[in-house]
């Protein structure tokens, strides 16, 4: 079978992407200075630049590209990550190469060079290089299925966690690990159940003989916290025979779905939770994305929004922009924007309701701007004062809050990110009278899994589905 060399697969890596940088140069010059679709800008309008000086600097970038990608990890081993994350990855390697070749340019005063060619240069870059990677990921994922590139797994415990861990990887026949067996101090082979687990291939302390006579690529810790006392010895056995090792802790039931190690003053530690958007700089994207979309929004809706307030104004009394207390990022509190639907409330009157299908509140014209979504245009305002993301869970008011806090487990976890326009759950249709619950889990995936690619994908799953939905009254 074929192995997995790590080492071998990073330098092919680096060379493909160096490669596709180049091939992105010519085929960027091409498209600009040969193929005549921008025949009002020749090289020799730029300053007479040859092709030789553009391709320099194409060396120049590639190397730059590089060194950024190997720092930020985007050489790193691939095989336990989503897709998604690399996509992400490339992006901001990307990003950050063309400032840092922007800022050369400027330092040796290369003034001539086309912007124009340098934005179909970074396109055709992005573009390729994902690509190419997407069809290797597919490539390795169908290899593995059928018995390619794999990497044995011994598993330290063959207890309920050890059990658990051997069930959940052989849902993941493309991630392309096999599981040899346990070792276990206190578990013969006889007393596991026939044909369900890995035999058991001794006592933990024949580790040094099976991973002399056997081929491990990992080694898995799901001891119980009593045999913690072992790790350093098993550690040092896996290190000096050059396996990697990876740490189950016992406590796992207790932690949700994607935790992760951080460092607090220069403490290890575990994070419960794994939110992307607590990273400062997908936070930066995010709100760029936020800024961008709400400005091109705002302009595109402008005229309906001015319909939709002439039609507030004409069927009912009051002001025509509706204000509701929400709760936000963090549990702090902001003022919402939406087009007024209901009845102006008695002063003193506090509204605690829920509203239904034929709640006697609504207006006749505000029935058909909360069926049609139109009565929430203006939260685009929301997300450039800050308070609301265009994609994130949707906010709740303070009384109900209050409610579901105690009702609804984990239900305090959507304020871990800005609340949005529209959401994981609502593109799936969940709005109006449907599960808390399944709302509330939409939105903690959405949270552990965010990614710009993600918030994409919820906009326009919002558009197809169309903005009429059966639940939204």
């Amino acid at each position: 079978m074929i192995r997995k060399n790590q080492r071998f697969l990073t330098r092919l890596y680096i060379l493909a992407d160096f490669m596709i940088i180049q091939l992105s140069f010519l085929l960027a010059w091409f498209v600009k200075f040969e193929s005549g679709w921008f025949a009002y800008d020749t090289p020799i309008e730029f300053g007479a630049l040859p092709i030789e000086t553009y391709a320099l600097w194409s060396l120049v970038y590639g190397g730059i590209a590089i060194l950024i990608g190997g720092m930020s990890t985007l050489y790193s081993p691939k095989r336990k990550k989503r897709f998604a994350d690399e996509l992400m990855k490339i992006f901001q390697t990307h990003l950050v190469s063309i400032f840092v070749l922007l800022g050369a340019l400027f330092f040796v005063k290369e003034v001539n060079i086309s912007r124009s060619y340098l934005f179909i240069y970074v396109i055709l870059t992005l573009m390729l290089i994902m690509a190419y990677r997407y069809v290797i990921k597919k490539g390795l994922k169908r290899a593995r299925q059928r018995g390619f590139n794999k990497q044995f797994v011994l598993i330290l415990g063959a207890g309920s966690l050890g059990k658990r861990f051997c069930n959940n990887l052989d849902q993941y026949p493309e991630m392309g690990y096999e599981i040899v067996g346990f070792l276990d101090d206190y578990l013969e082979d006889n007393e596991q159940e026939p044909n369900k687990y890995k035999p058991i291939l001794g006592k933990i302390d024949k580790l040094g003989d099976i991973l002399h006579t056997m081929m491990i690529d990992e080694v898995i810790l799901a001891l119980p916290l009593d045999a913690h006392h072992k790790y350093p010895s098993i550690i040092a056995e896996c290190e000096k025979a050059g396996v990697r090792t990876l740490i189950i802790p016992d406590f796992f039931d207790y932690l949700p779905a994607r935790p992760y190690f951080d460092n607090f003053a220069g403490m290890p530690m575990i994070n419960v939770r794994d939110i992307p958007l607590d990273i400062a700089a997908n936070r930066m994207f995010k709100r760029l994305f936020d800024i961008v979309f709400a400005l091109i929004a705002i302009i595109i809706t402008s005229p309906i929004m001015i319909i939709v307030a002439i039609g507030v104004r004409m069927t009912s009394p009051g002001s025509v922009i509706f204000k509701q207390e929400r709760v936000g990022l963090n549990r702090r509190n902001f003022t919402m924007y939406k087009f007024r639907s209901m009845r102006i409330i008695p002063e003193g009157q506090v509204d605690t309701g829920w509203t239904t299908a034929d709640d006697p509140r609504k207006t006749k014209f505000g029935a058909f701007i909360r069926k049609t979504s139109l009565d929430e245009l203006p939260q685009f305002f929301n997300v450039l004062f800050g308070d609301m993301s265009v994609v994130g869970p949707r906010p709740e008011r303070p009384y109900f809050v209050e409610q579901f806090r105690d009702e609804i487990p984990k239900y305090m976890i959507k304020h871990h990110v800005r609340p949005g326009i529209t959401g994981w759950a609502q593109s799936n249709g969940l709005r109006g009278d449907t599960s808390i619950e399944d709302r509330i889990n939409h939105d903690i995936f959405y949270i552990e899994n965010w990614s710009l690619l993600f918030d994409i994908k919820i906009i326009f799953k919002t558009i197809h589905n169309g903005f009429v939905n059966k639940n939204a009254y």
